[in-house]
């Protein structure tokens, strides 16, 4: 069970509570959401949100408002990342610019890039360090910019996920002009892309479906492992980038590719969409055939995609039929699938800030 702590200035406390009941009257989050003011730092203002969670609450996803752009994914990858002995995972970006440390207007020395990364918010930690880090903070009046600081300078791993390029932050008055016009939302444009593919039945791979395998179902003819649901994934996302289709970028004559994990693929295909700016948003997934009964691994396969995609389960949906007897499929001697996947396409990049 989730929840939304707003922390907003001591001056705006009663409108802001005005405007969420109203809001959320109308369109519930299923969740609930709280209104608690600010302090005088940042800092402060989170150890406030922090005092305001339930006592059940062990996660803590900790976001700016001037980063109005912030995707289900980018929160999804976080999340992923803060497990086991992970305390704190922030989002990062490559710099592409030239740094240099500047004194009184002289140059000192030119930074190496290839060691340093923006970082932007959401950022995502263990509550229990979380709070032992502001409590710390405040005790020794420690001023940081952001909530992995705190974590730093207790010696905390805190890890890097990729962040995004359209998750910008409104900074200057330039910027809150480019919010508010209606040329903000024209760079993101939708995208859709369609997957299809058929594998034969006969001595070769064991049954895989999205990831998940099939004991004792039929084997698979395939030069890689032959996930023929991955493969119609792949294409799907090729589709959404405009980049062509499976067959081009992994041939079945390469015999590198030879009984590869179709998961690997997908990974592939996924990191092309990051450096497309490609935000996926939905996906749903078509099984069909005979043989072997998809239903009872439906779930699974579908919680699987969404893992690997690193999307919200409830952006992935699985669908599995036969064909009543017709066809290659109804005679058993393949299986199909098909895969259609929406996104948004960042066209016009702006500075994450």
């Amino acid at each position: 069970m989730g929840g939304l702590i707003l922390v907003v200035p001591e001056a705006d406390m009663a409108q802001t509570t005005a405007w969420v009941a109203d809001f959320f009257a109308k369109d519930s989050l299923g969740v609930p959401v709280k209104v608690v003011s600010g302090g005088m730092l940042r800092q402060d203002s989170v150890r406030r949100g922090l005092e305001a969670l339930p006592a059940q609450c062990s996660v803590v996803v900790v976001h700016d408002a001037a980063r109005p752009f912030v995707s289900a994914g980018l929160i999804v990858r976080l999340l992923e990342a803060v497990k086991g002995r992970t305390v704190g995972a922030v989002p990062g970006l490559p710099v592409t610019d030239t740094i240099k440390q500047v004194q009184g207007g002289v140059v000192q020395t030119t930074i190496p890039r290839e060691t340093l990364q923006t970082v932007q918010t959401p950022q995502v930690f263990s509550r229990k360090i979380l709070e032992q880090a502001h409590q710390r903070c405040r005790v020794e009046g420690w001023t940081v910019t952001d909530d992995a600081s705190l974590l730093e300078r207790m010696g905390q791993i805190v890890r890097i996920v990729p962040g995004d390029a359209a998750n910008i932050k409104i900074t200057t008055p330039e910027d809150l002009d480019f919010l508010m016009e209606k040329s903000c939302m024209d760079t993101h444009v939708p995208c859709v892309g369609m997957g299809y593919d058929v594998h034969r039945f006969g001595p070769g791979r064991p049954l895989k479906l999205g990831g998940v395998p099939f004991p004792g179902g039929p084997e698979v003819i395939a030069h890689s492992d032959g996930d023929v649901l991955l493969h119609a994934l792949a294409d799907a996302i090729l589709g959404c980038l405009g980049r062509g289709d499976i067959g081009e970028m992994y041939p079945d004559t390469d015999p590198k590719l030879e009984g590869i994990d179709s998961a690997v693929l997908v990974a592939e295909v996924l990191e092309l969409a990051h450096q497309d700016a490609v935000q996926l948003t939905h996906v749903d997934l078509n099984i069909v055939a005979q043989v072997p009964r998809i239903a009872p691994r439906r779930e699974e396969i579908r919680r699987n995609v969404a893992r690997l995609l690193q999307l919200d389960y409830a952006q992935v949906n699985v669908k599995a039929g036969t064909e009543e007897g017709l066809g290659f499929t109804g005679a058993k001697q393949g299986i199909k699938a098909m895969a259609v996947v929406t996104g948004w396409k960042n066209v016009q990049r702006k500075s994450s800030g």
